[in-house]
Parts: C-alpha cells; structure tokens; sequence
C-alpha cells in the first residue's frame, strides 16, 4: 500500500472500529506528546494500554502501563508506535507474535518505517504511517476547526458550542 496519503474514509473507518490501543512508547511525564495522547484517547472512550518497561506497574494517565506488548491482559485492536522510525520494525515484529493480531499499526507523526510497514501488511494487519490518531480524530470531529491547528488560535477553554452545531466525536 502507498502511504504518502491517507483519504478520510480510511482513517474514520480505524478510529470508528478499534476500542483496544496499545501505545507503544507512552510517558509519564505529562508534557509529553505520547501522555496527551494516552490521556485524549481514553477521553474518547478508547481502552488504552500504555507499553513502557521503565513505567511497568505504574499508571499513565489513569492507565495502568505494561513492558511489553505480550503484557497487555487483553486482545489489541491498534499499535501507536510512539518511537523513533528506526525502533517500528522491531515493534512490528513483537506485534505480529501477539495471537489475535491487531488489527493495525499505526505510527505517529514523523515516525515512517516501509519495511516495517511491509512486513505488518504481509500478515494482513493495516499500517498508517506519519500521522497521530489524537489529531485524525479531532480533525475528522470537528475540534480542531474551533482551536488549534486549522484556526490559528490556541487554547486550554472548551468552547460551548450550539446544540446541533457540532459534536465531540466520532464514536456514536
């Protein structure tokens, strides 16, 4: 599969089936990218299971953290890679000894490994690379229309919105 671009019913499709996420690379520390992500994905009604073995026992935003991918208690429909390029394919092979197979792998922003993309596709598991599933969801939501990126103005209020107007999500 190409991976340069992604069209919306592909993402949507992802985001609206998996309900199990492991992120692979989740810290503690909550000025991190990979603990908004952990925390935003919970918000959203998703069962996530921060892998780090220096975090191993300890709770990451509100979830209890695991060393590895074997470690997780439950099925994985999803992997976020949130490690550097070079790290996905040694993450795609610990995923692929997982029994059921996630569903997909997904790798964060600037994280893209073809040949770790290629080996999770030669076992029928979907790969999206270089985009972060907190922003997919917020953009095909609506969030991030009112603040953030596409509007050029930041910040931490939640806008109260119109009844009707627009809805905090894609989940139903």
């Amino acid at each position: 599969m190409k991976h340069d671009q992604y069209d919306d019913a592909t993402i949507k499709a992802i985001l609206d089936t998996v309900k199990t996420i492991a992120v692979v690379g989740a810290s503690a520390n909550t000025v991190r990218p990979s603990f908004f992500v952990v925390k935003y994905l919970i918000s959203k009604g998703y069962e996530v299971f921060p892998v780090n073995p220096g975090q191993a026992g300890r709770e990451i935003a509100g979830a209890l953290a695991y060393a590895t991918l074997a470690d997780v208690p439950k099925p994985i429909d999803m992997v976020d890679v949130f490690r550097g390029s070079e790290a996905a394919y040694g993450v795609v092979e610990e995923a692929l000894q997982l029994d059921p197979l996630p569903k997909v792998i997904w790798m964060q922003l600037s994280v893209r490994n073809d040949a770790a993309a290629a080996l999770a596709e030669s076992h029928g598991v979907e790969v999206i690379m270089n985009r972060c599933p907190k922003i997919e969801y917020a953009r095909l939501c609506g969030e991030i229309g009112w603040a953030g990126v596409s509007s050029q103005v930041l910040s931490a209020r939640k806008p109260q919105l119109r009844p009707g107007f627009q809805r905090f999500g894609i989940r139903r």
